[in-house]
């Protein structure tokens, strides 16, 4: 793209969006999905065309993105082709530890870096996420079993190879089932029937804020999976929103691990 023509981003992802904001790229957004909701002050005049599985694509192509932010497990193929079609310069994103936040940056800077001040906040960024991930180290920690749960009726948790389960184990915490769900599908979340024998092993039961909003009242309902586990609701954002918030979101790994 030439630079002399006019940036207009379109994020349809949650963490993306906040992490376009962070790198000064907020005014260039022309588009948003009804979940991506940070920052509120910055994003509130940007136009919302829909979910991230349910794009409003007709609405989209009328706000004129010249790029679109997009990711393999929070987007749909048909969308992602869709976006193609329509001649926007198409970002596929698919972090899947918070050291992969490195690769979504040189993303960014390849596409926008030409913009004033993008390179020096994505080096900033950079230096905070390495400052987190040499403080925040497996062997610092006990190991515990793990059951992190996204979703109930069916219970839900996450595959090993998630960003969720690998932030985690960064400070030790292994999820659980010990198993891959793949690149793509449903089997990287997996449904938890509650006769699994291995639930009676797991140490701690960690219900999070999203995409399923767990409350005080669920905590007895999870506890009888894992009678002999602890279970405590937790920030699902600081656990699965891989831009800015990667750094945080290692510390309160962290911080869960010293407590437990």
């Amino acid at each position: 793209m030439s630079p002399s023509k006019p940036v207009r981003i379109a994020s349809l992802v949650p963490s993306l969006t906040e992490l376009l904001v962070a790198l000064g790229l907020g005014p260039h957004l022309v588009a948003r999905t009804g979940f991506c909701i940070h920052p509120a002050a910055a994003l509130r005049d940007v136009p919302k065309v829909g979910g991230t599985k349910d794009v409003n694509l007709a609405k989209l192509a009328r706000l004129a993105p010249t790029h679109v932010l997009v990711n393999i497990d929070e987007n749909r193929r048909d969308t992602a082709d869709a976006l193609r079609d329509m001649g926007v310069e198409l970002l596929v994103t698919h972090p899947l530890c918070p050291a992969d936040l490195d690769g979504v940056l040189t993303q960014c800077e390849l596409a926008f870096g030409h913009l004033p001040g993008v390179r020096e906040r994505a080096a900033a960024l950079r230096t905070e996420l390495q400052l987190a991930l040499a403080e925040v180290r497996p062997e610092v920690f006990a190991p515990q079993r793990v059951l992190y749960l996204i979703w109930r009726e069916p219970w839900m948790t996450v595959a090993r190879d998630t960003y969720i389960s690998r932030l985690l184990a960064q400070a030790n915490w292994h999820t659980w089932p010990p198993a891959d769900g793949g690149a793509t599908g449903a089997s990287r979340y997996p449904v938890v029937n509650g006769d699994e024998p291995w639930l009676a092993d797991v140490q701690q039961v960690l219900l999070s804020s999203e995409p399923y909003n767990f409350r005080h009242e669920h905590l007895a309902l999870a506890q009888q999976l894992c009678p002999g586990a602890r279970v405590q609701l937790v920030d699902g954002e600081l656990l699965s929103w891989y831009g800015p918030r990667a750094p945080e979101g290692l510390r309160y790994a962290a911080s869960l691990a010293a407590a437990g």
